[in-house]
């Protein structure tokens, strides 16, 4: 086992970085989309080091009056081009896409934005193979620990379970412990503010994301009612999404409910993962999981004040699952072929919480916030396995902070959540 050191350093680099600058060197525009306070732009001016023009629109300020005369606003600039927050001048996607017609040239338009606006994914839907949507999260294991590599212990897994099982593997030396990792997030921000401040900032991001994502977005009146959903939502992370149940609680209707996650989800602040099922087999439930994207903000939303309070309050497994999916799709959108993901659950109790599809083949991932998991915690895999003894059901995992990976079952293994 191999420890990885961590370093401190002033830009922390990211995993997309490669694929980013692949992508550019081959289309002509890169929609790089988000959550706020991610790094988008940090993040684009890095890989272009200066060789771009910057553009950051405003909501009110018709800046070089681009929403008023677009294409002279493009005449002004050279390209590559960045164009931050670029859902406040859509009238310039549609001059961009205009002169693609002429010039093809890869690398011309950095996009950034932290709402999934039609207008982009239209534009990168009907430009023929001239524009990319790359969707940036926060940090993930590898980056918050100084560690940035484009491989991941996930692709491993899903190439080769045996190998990747019986394979030397490395330990990632974190600046933090697991309970303070998950209490910060990973908000680029949060990694680097004291601890007594946090509060202030997760309260800080929700309140400026609902007063101008939110308001600008959507038709809801009462912003403090939101503030309350908003919160809700990050306290049942990692259950199956029940809209009349946050309704209730709040006081407003499952319609209601459902629309307002849906703008979470557009929002790039909430993550849904679908049921799993084979039209041949009853009794299964069909409701999806849902996960705010942030440890942090989870940990805000339930009130925890400290991180020695994070693994004793109610929610701690639910708390843990959340990070290590989030994490899990933070990984699966650096690969080039990405497997469809699930969680399985029946009426009965028997559960998976994440099951990646692949090639025909099922990865079943279970994740415990225990230190010696045993084959108890497999009996939701081997559930799947007796329900579906005909598709092909690769060796399962159960992700938890141990410190080695380990058979304990006939077909499953406890791995660290921490591995390289």
């Amino acid at each position: 086992m191999i420890s990885v050191e961590y370093k401190v350093m002033d830009y922390i680099d990211r995993n997309f970085t490669q694929k980013i600058k692949r992508i550019g060197e081959n289309f002509s525009v890169i929609v790089i989309t988000g959550a706020r306070q991610v790094g988008k732009t940090t993040f684009i001016k890095h890989i272009l080091q200066g060789k771009a023009d910057y553009i950051e629109f405003d909501p009110v300020i018709d800046i070089e009056n681009a929403r008023k005369d677009p294409e002279l606003f493009l005449d002004n600039h050279k390209t590559p081009l960045i164009l931050d927050e670029i859902q406040y001048a859509p009238e310039v996607v549609s001059v961009i896409k205009r002169r693609l017609t002429i010039n093809k040239t890869p690398g011309q338009y950095y996009l950034t934005g932290s709402q999934q606006w039609n207008v982009l994914k239209t534009m990168a839907e009907s430009l023929a193979g001239r524009a990319v949507i790359i969707e940036l999260s926060g940090f993930d294991f590898m980056e918050s620990a100084g560690a940035s590599n484009p491989g991941s212990w996930l692709d491993r897994y899903l190439n080769d379970p045996i190998t990747f099982l019986h394979t030397d593997f490395n330990i990632l030396n974190s600046p933090f412990s697991l309970l303070e990792t998950i209490f910060r997030g990973f908000l680029p921000d949060a990694l680097h503010l004291p601890l007594d401040v946090l509060n202030e900032f997760h309260h800080s991001y929700i309140r400026t994301y609902i007063e101008r994502d939110i308001r600008l977005l959507a038709d809801i009146s009462d912003f403090q009612q939101f503030s309350r959903f908003y919160r809700l939502t990050g306290a049942l992370s990692g259950q199956e999404v029940n809209y009349s149940k946050i309704g209730r609680d709040i006081g407003i209707t499952p319609g209601t409910s459902k629309r307002w996650l849906d703008i979470l989800s557009a929002t790039f602040q909430y993550l849904e993962i679908p049921a799993f099922s084979l039209n041949a087999v009853k009794r299964l439930s069909n409701k999806p999981k849902g996960y705010l994207i942030d440890s942090g903000l989870i940990c805000f939303s339930l009130a925890i004040s400290s991180p020695t309070a994070v693994n004793t309050n109610p929610g701690w497994g639910h708390i843990f699952e959340s990070m290590i999916v989030n994490d899990i799709k933070k990984k699966i959108a650096l690969m080039p072929f990405k497997p469809n993901i699930y969680h399985w659950r029946t009426h009965a109790g028997a559960e998976i919480d994440l099951l990646l599809e692949i090639d025909g083949k099922y990865f079943p991932i279970e994740i415990k916030g225990k230190t010696h998991p045993g084959r108890n915690d497999t009996r939701g895999i081997s559930a799947f396995r007796e329900t579906y003894p005909g598709i092909d059901i690769q060796p399962g995992l159960v992700i938890a902070p141990t410190d080695k990976i380990l058979k304990i079952s006939d077909y499953d293994y406890t791995v660290p959540y921490n591995i390289y």
